[in-house]
């Protein structure tokens, strides 16, 4: 186990990034402000969820002290396009459809900041899907409503277990922290964040 010597500030709603920090032994708190995830359209796969990662913290600077702030964004990526979060459940079938039988990426910007010091990096992990049935996306929908997800699914849910036939990366990064990496930078590159 380690000791935190410092305090964190998560800048995300996302349950699932709550869960992996809270379950990898970190204390934080939430901070989290709105803001329009648009992107210049010549940024390529690492550097959208980079950028908005960053985005995402910016409104979050003026307030923060000493505090360490993680910001994160996740994307889809297929065959040379992004896939993000759908806008409905139509949008969501249509995803899902271009998934099905298909291996895609999953990559996640994380952005830090602490004492004026910033540092990103990201993490891809490859997903292989089995081929789904109409039905079968329709009713993934609408019990497991997976509009806040990029890529419209959840690996932890129905989809990883049934679905998925192959992951090659990180699974933590797909759902939407790679929480190993992030650990081994706090560690190793970020001024010995952690004291172990």
């Amino acid at each position: 186990m380690f000791a935190q010597q410092f305090e964190i500030v998560l800048a995300s709603t996302s349950p699932r990034r709550k869960q992996i920090l809270s379950d990898a032994g970190f204390k934080f708190s939430i901070q989290s402000k709105n803001v329009d995830e648009v992107y210049h359209p010549a940024l390529q796969r690492e550097q959208i969820p980079l950028y908005l990662a960053k985005l995402k913290a910016l409104p979050l600077l003026a307030d923060i002290k000493d505090e360490l702030l993680i910001a994160a964004d996740t994307i889809v990526w297929l065959n040379g396009k992004v896939i993000g979060k759908p806008v409905d459940k139509e949008n969501a079938f249509e995803i899902l459809s271009q998934l099905s039988g298909n291996t895609h990426e999953v990559i996640t910007g994380v952005y830090l900041y602490k004492n004026g010091v910033e540092k990103s990096f990201f993490d891809a992990t490859e997903v292989t899907f089995r081929t789904l049935t109409a039905l079968e996306i329709r009713t993934y929908i609408d019990v497991y409503n997976p509009l806040d997800k990029a890529g419209s699914y959840g690996i932890q849910d129905w989809i990883g277990l049934t679905v998925v036939q192959k992951i090659n990366g990180c699974y933590y990064n797909v759902m939407g922290l790679p929480m190993p990496k992030l650990y081994d930078y706090l560690r190793d590159k970020c001024e010995l964040f952690l004291s172990l």
